[in-house]
């Protein structure tokens, strides 16, 4: 156990779990031969989930995601507004909120 040989870690770094999130870990660790702790565990699927090698998104199911999530603001959205204003609501929505534009990775990159 203990850090793993030839990483550098310069920070610690504490969180709060759930007994299920545990469990959900434990269960991960167990079907991996080299049996990692549980620090080194969560370590490997943040990497995974964000690292270098992650998966990205298609341009064509960006596409089809923003184009449902276009009809599904459409059906909530006020009829008896002006389609001006309804377009406008409509765009600040699918672009979300300023805090988090700059970590999508399928928006460009520019003013927020």
């Amino acid at each position: 156990m203990g850090r793993p040989p030839g990483r550098i870690q310069h920070h610690a770094f504490q969180m709060r779990v759930s007994d299920d999130f545990l469990r959900s870990i434990d269960a991960w660790r167990r079907k991996h031969p080299d049996k990692p702790s549980r620090a080194e565990a969560i370590r490997r699927l943040v990497e995974k989930a964000i690292g270098p090698g992650a998966r990205r998104t298609s341009k064509g199911a960006a596409h089809r995601a923003e184009k449902l999530a276009k009809r599904e603001i459409e059906s909530l959205l006020d009829k008896s507004e002006p389609a001006d204003i309804r377009e406008r609501r409509k765009r600040r929505l699918i672009r979300g909120p300023k805090e988090f534009r700059e970590i999508r990775g399928d928006q460009p990159k520019g003013k927020g």
